[in-house]
């Protein structure tokens, strides 16, 4: 019965890269009611031909579900920051960088917006079985790298509608001067829009080697994004209006209250020791 079939996930696999976040988020509704309620998060595993034994066991451990509760902060931080520009760029395109299984642009929809999801190819066909395009939504599959699909947006909603622009643990597996190409470019194309993004520094980079970095297989951080500092970025480009961050897990909403003592403390080294921020540019 169709309504029955359920979509193979392999292991060892960038399928299996792309359910992580996706499970992480449905873990924290459960553990987490009173902060997160992702319903689509919970649709699309139960759709799932996968074993999440493995990955139930790690995220129910303390450091395990910190970082459920990381990636889930993370989409709220960053919806945010989408509805809020939206309040003032009602038509505007939604973008989606790196997107993954990530359906922000859903959460935020006001019913006037234009969403549009990127990532490579091979993820993009996993999005369509699981997350095809709705209304005014479009899954473009392309190298970010490749500044053709800045193109397609603009041909598709014009630029004076406004853009905010988002990436959901991307940078990371980006070079700086990669990054800075992309951003400059954006801001070059796409005057008046936003991008957020998350980030840490260099040490915080060297800890994601251990988990998320390692299956791309990074080893040596030293050359790929991470920021001491995001006031750097002014000199990236004359066209950045501004540069602002704000606490990860505190500064759109204080979770501090809400979950164990390990959890504070995780908190606390998150904030001053790799220094995970919210960054925004605006353009």
């Amino acid at each position: 019965m169709e309504a029955t079939k359920k979509y193979h996930i392999e292991k060892n696999t960038v399928q299996e890269t792309l359910i992580i976040p996706l499970f992480a988020r449905k873990v924290c509704s459960e553990k987490f009611p009173q902060l997160f309620n992702d319903q689509e998060a919970v649709r699309i595993c139960r759709m799932l031909d996968y074993d999440f034994a493995a990955k139930a066991k790690k995220m129910n451990g303390s450091v395990g579900l910190f970082g459920a509760l990381e990636v889930a902060q993370r989409q709220y931080d960053l919806a945010w920051e989408v509805r809020d520009y939206l309040t003032n760029h009602p038509n505007a395109s939604v973008v989606n960088l790196g997107c993954g299984l990530d359906d922000t642009f859903r959460k935020c929809d006001n019913g006037s917006c234009h969403g549009f999801n990127i990532d490579m190819p091979d993820v993009i066909k996993v999005r369509n079985e699981l997350l095809p395009e709705g209304e005014r939504e479009e899954n473009l599959a392309c190298d970010l790298n490749d500044f053709s699909w800045m193109n397609k947006i603009s041909e598709t909603n014009p630029i004076e509608n406004g853009a905010v622009f988002f990436a959901s643990g991307v940078f990371y597996y980006f070079k700086t001067e990669e990054v800075k190409k992309l951003v400059c470019k954006m801001a070059e194309v796409f005057p008046g829009a936003i991008l957020v993004f998350d980030s840490c520094n260099q040490r915080g980079a060297k800890l994601l080697t251990k988990t998320w970095l390692k299956e791309a297989g990074i080893k040596d951080v030293s050359a790929f994004f991470s920021l001491e500092d995001e006031a750097v970025l002014h000199s990236w480009s004359s066209s950045f209006k501004s540069v602002s961050s704000k606490s990860y897990m505190r500064g759109y909403r204080d979770i501090y209250k809400e979950v164990s003592f390990f959890h504070k403390l995780m908190i606390k080294f998150c904030e001053k020791s790799v220094r995970m921020r919210i960054v925004k540019i605006i353009f």
